[in-house]
């Protein structure tokens, strides 16, 4: 950890980006969403984030990554591999982690593959199941700014939730700001009364 801090005080000190630090701090398992990820040089981002703050951070990454001669690498960047074929499963193992380990940070970017017209709910129902918080880490390309913005806790009334998720990002424009792509899900009613009934 001391190393990755090192590592991170460096690439600040050289980077044109401004880091914006928690303020105040959350000290307790959440999941970290990464937005908006528009391109490969967020996730550079990201681990600088992440290790400025001394997070332990952990990130999904598609299963591919973890092939071949690198693949031991982004397990030591703290990469879980995810199997697109077995979500309900990945969303479990996700649940587990972050009802089990007091520090998990763990990043998502729910708006997926950079190219996708909405966000996928994935990350709602794994706070809101393991009963943690959520932290708005940003990038935006119009200030040049990048870091983490507030922890909110889920409430379940997911059009409310996300309402407060759009108003944050409204102004964030990604990397490649064409890409950007705005915080709504499928079906957020929906969602809401899916797990209002598995909480009944």
């Amino acid at each position: 950890m001391p190393i990755r801090h090192a590592i991170a005080q460096l690439h600040w000190a050289l980077s044109p980006w401004k880091l914006q630090r928690e303020h105040p701090r959350y000290d307790g398992p959440r999941l970290l969403i990464g937005a908006p990820h528009t391109s490969n040089r967020d996730f550079v981002l990201m681990l600088a984030i992440t290790w400025d703050a001394r997070l332990p951070v952990r990130w999904l990454g598609k299963r591919e990554l973890f092939q071949g001669p690198f693949g031991r690498v982004m397990h030591w960047l703290g990469g879980i591999p995810v199997d697109r074929d077995d979500p309900a499963g990945l969303a479990d193992r996700v649940i587990e982690l972050a009802r089990t380990d007091p520090h998990a940070a763990i990043v998502v970017t729910p708006d997926g593959t950079r190219s996708s017209s909405q966000w996928r709910s994935g990350f709602y129902r794994i706070a809101y199941e393991a009963g943690v918080p959520v932290t708005l880490g940003f990038v935006d390309s119009g200030t040049g700014t990048t870091g983490l913005g507030p922890t909110m806790h889920l409430t379940g009334d997911v059009p409310a939730d996300m309402d407060a998720i759009r108003a944050f990002y409204a102004d964030k424009r990604g990397i490649n700001p064409e890409r950007t792509t705005e915080p709504r899900l499928a079906d957020e009613a929906g969602l809401a009364q899916r797990l209002a009934q598995n909480r009944a």
